[in-house]
C-alpha cells in the first residue's frame, strides 16, 4: 500500500505566523515523517523571537500548520 501525503512547507523555508507576529519570521529546520502509511508528517520551525515549535506538516489535515497559522514568507 503506497501513500502520498501532501506536505506544505520544506526544509529552509520561511515562514510567518499569522497570529503571533511577535515571535518573528521563522525557518524550517527540521522535517520529520513516519513511516507508518497514516503516520504524521512534522516541521520544526525556528523563529527568531519565540523559539523552536513543532507542527503538523500534513496539508490535508485540520491540525496542519497552515490552518494554525502559518504562512510562507513572501520576498
Amino acid at each position: 500500500m503506497k501513500e502520498i501525503r501532501r506536505l506544505y512547507l520544506a526544509v529552509g523555508e520561511e515562514v510567518v505566523h499569522l497570529r503571533h507576529p511577535e515571535w518573528g519570521v521563522g525557518v524550517v529546520v527540521e522535517e520529520i515523517n513516519s513511516n507508518v502509511p497514516g503516520g504524521i508528517s512534522m516541521i520544526k520551525i525556528e523563529f527568531t523571537r519565540g523559539g523552536v515549535k513543532t507542527f503538523n506538516n500534513d496539508i490535508d489535515s485540520l491540525w496542519c500548520c497552515y490552518h494554525a497559522g502559518v504562512r510562507r514568507r513572501r520576498p
